[in-house]
This record gives C-alpha cells, sequence and structure tokens, in this order.
C-alpha cells in the first residue's frame, strides 16, 4: 500500500486523552506566568490550579483522567489541553511513558543514573539523572544526586546524608559557598547541607520517587 494512513480526527482525540502527564516541579515552585516575546503573561488561575493541584499526587495521569476530574467543574477538553501544552513548555509538568515502556526502560536508566551519581562525588558537571516514566533528563544537581546516594547506603534521616556528603567534600579539600562567600568551618558547612537535605526531602524526593529515579 502506497503512502501512509492519516489517523482520523476520532482517532487523534482518543489518543490526546491517553496521553500521560506527570509533575516534575514541586506545587509551591510552579508559577503562574509565562515569559514571551510582548512580555510576561499571568496563566488563568482557574484553569492551571486545579490541573495542577491533580498532579500533585506525583501519579502520571492522562488527559483524559484530567478532564474527567475536572469536567463537572467547568473545565473543556481545549482548555485541559492548552494548559498541558504550557505547562511541559515551562518544564513544571513532563509526558509520561506508559507503564509498559517505563517498565522496560527501568533497568537502563538505573545503571545509568549509578554511574552519573559515582561521577558526582567528585564533581558537579552531570546535573541530570534519567527517568524511566518521562525517557528524558530530570535536573538532580551534584548534592541531590549525594543524598540519594547516601539514602542507596541506608542513610534515612537528611542529617545523615548531609553528613555523608561533607566527608566527600572534607576528602577533597572543598567548601559550600554561600550568598557568594565560602563557608569555612565544619559546623557552617553542615548546617547549610542539613537543610539542603531537609528541603531535598520535602519538596523533590517526592518527585524523584514518583520519577522512579530515587
Amino acid at each position: 500500500m502506497k503512502g501512509t494512513r492519516q489517523p482520523t480526527a476520532l482517532e487523534r482525540l482518543e489518543a490526546l486523552r491517553a496521553q500521560r502527564l506527570i509533575l516534575t516541579s514541586p506545587l509551591p515552585a510552579v508559577q503562574l506566568k509565562v515569559a514571551g516575546n510582548r512580555g510576561e503573561a499571568t496563566l488563568n488561575e482557574g484553569v492551571y490550579r486545579p490541573i495542577l493541584e491533580l498532579l500533585s499526587s506525583h501519579k502520571p495521569l492522562s488527559l483524559g483522567q484530567i478532564e474527567q476530574q475536572h469536567a463537572p467543574k467547568g473545565l473543556t477538553f481545549a482548555q485541559i489541553l492548552q494548559a498541558a501544552l504550557i505547562l511541559v513548555g515551562k518544564g513544571d509538568v513532563a509526558i509520561a511513558q506508559d507503564e509498559a515502556t517505563a517498565s522496560r526502560a527501568k533497568k537502563a536508566c538505573d545503571r545509568l543514573n549509578q554511574h552519573l551519581m559515582m561521577k558526582s562525588r567528585a564533581s558537579n558537571d552531570l546535573a541530570y539523572l534519567a527517568s524511566p516514566v518521562t525517557g528524558g533528563g530530570i535536573q538532580v544537581n551534584r548534592f541531590q544526586q549525594l543524598f540519594l546516594l547516601a539514602r542507596q547506603q541506608g542513610k534515612k534521616q537528611p542529617h545523615e546524608w548531609a553528613q555523608f556528603v561533607w566527608e566527600h567534600l572534607q576528602a577533597l579539600g572543598q567548601r559550600l559557598t554561600k550568598e557568594g562567600k565560602a563557608l569555612e568551618t565544619a559546623d557552617e558547612n553542615l548546617a547549610e547541607l542539613a537543610a539542603q537535605a531537609q528541603t531535598f526531602a520535602e519538596r523533590q524526593l517526592p518527585i524523584l520517587k514518583a520519577l522512579q529515579i530515587a
């Protein structure tokens, strides 16, 4: 048969409704603003906030599922689709693969992430880890990668993760900086790392778990 078969309008709509999304930013960090060539625009709170709150469960949801939840509240599929495109473009939401595809990618992503996290012990050159859920890279900075390594080694509390990172930094003669100023004492460095570890536990870790990185 020559040529390709174009999907019908109904098939395209069904495929769109089946497309899954997952939140990749902590909900409090999502700004309902977008920058364009003509300046900054404010997004419609009544459309975007309900969608974001639904995705804050950190579970992949299809556009169809979002529509089912919010159609009784007056949101149309066209509004949901447009909001999804904007949020994906902003980087606050990502396209999620189907469960079978994510499952097949899990082992390869785990091996790659382990290699990258081991590299992070010595440098901050690699600031992304692979997610089998999205099939792409997710920004995870050096200290966050080291916090994940600490968890792998059985350290359960943020203060233990901070101590783990500080031991690596000490071995390399490295120090943290805060507001452009180097932190000189061990207590200052540990305090800053502990604060970062606590924030990581509360905000980033639930997302990384949902993305099957942690």
